[in-house]
């Protein structure tokens, strides 16, 4: 659960989750109560669930191989345009 919890956001200090008290249904319940709790994005896939930080996790879930290039958000290449991986990840 706790990869799934977003911590530095204010409704976590203010609902006191850093305490460690809570059941995961009681932490589903606040992230439901408040979604800027949930750390994202979240993909699904034939090939299993996974949290896709950073980005270019979700490229071990595809059912089909990455075609073309694949770039991180910082603009850092993950993919070349042959489809060939260029950083690890």
């Amino acid at each position: 659960m706790g990869k799934l919890l977003r911590k530095n956001t204010e409704p976590y200090t203010q609902l006191g989750l850093a305490e460690g008290r809570f059941s995961d249904d009681k932490l589903l319940d606040a992230m439901l109560a408040h979604p800027i709790l949930i750390n994202r994005p979240m993909v699904v896939t034939s090939l299993g669930t996974r949290l896709c930080r950073p980005s270019e996790v979700v490229l071990v879930i595809l059912p089909d191989p990455q075609r073309g290039a694949f770039a991180k958000e910082d603009g850092e290449g993950v993919i070349d345009e042959r489809g060939h991986r260029v950083s690890q990840y």
